[in-house]
């Protein structure tokens, strides 16, 4: 009996552990929004890139479009339209969590492999480690290194609460 209870515990714990957040993507204003243009390094604004014609878009690229890659255009164009709301904003959520601060693809955020290896199979002198390394994965490192250790130390005690809470006879 108290292994069940001990297990609806230990779920019930782990459970509410679990964060809900309801992350809101910044306002981004597409006259605002640069876009590198060509190998030249040009930029235009995204809002410029939805009513661009195509003779001036050819112009600052320095490339002919063919029919097919003028059509594609027209159409990227037309989405582009459709993203930027009346007051300038961009609706698009992938395109405002691509431009944000914290891009997801940029290893700012999310898990970090490395750090969470640290911290669970190293313990604090894998966080001191995680300190150390100077990069700019840095602070996403510390945090799950801290997130690894804690769950090591979690499962550790889990470990022998269950090795000492069962009997001989049970």
């Amino acid at each position: 009996m108290r292994k069940i209870l001990f297990l609806g515990a230990a779920i019930l714990f782990f459970s509410g552990t679990f964060a809900n957040t309801n992350f809101e993507l910044p306002v981004l204003k597409a006259d605002q929004l640069m876009i590198p243009i060509g190998k030249t390094g040009k930029k235009i604004s995204y809002a410029e890139l939805a009513t661009i014609s195509l003779a001036d878009f050819q112009a600052m690229t320095g490339k002919k479009m063919n029919f097919i890659e003028r059509l594609n255009f027209r159409m990227a164009q037309s989405k582009i339209r459709k993203s930027i709301a009346a007051d300038g904003s961009i609706k698009n959520k992938r395109i405002l969590k691509y431009f944000s601060k914290g891009r997801g693809g940029s290893g700012e955020t999310g898990f970090h492999a490395g750090g969470f290896a640290l911290g669970f199979f190293i313990g604090l002198i894998g966080i001191v480690i995680a300190y150390v390394i100077d990069d700019e994965y840095k602070r996403n490192r510390i945090k799950w290194a801290w997130i690894g250790w804690g769950i090591c130390v979690v499962l550790y005690l889990a470990l022998i609460v269950i090795f000492f809470s069962s009997g001989p006879y049970d």
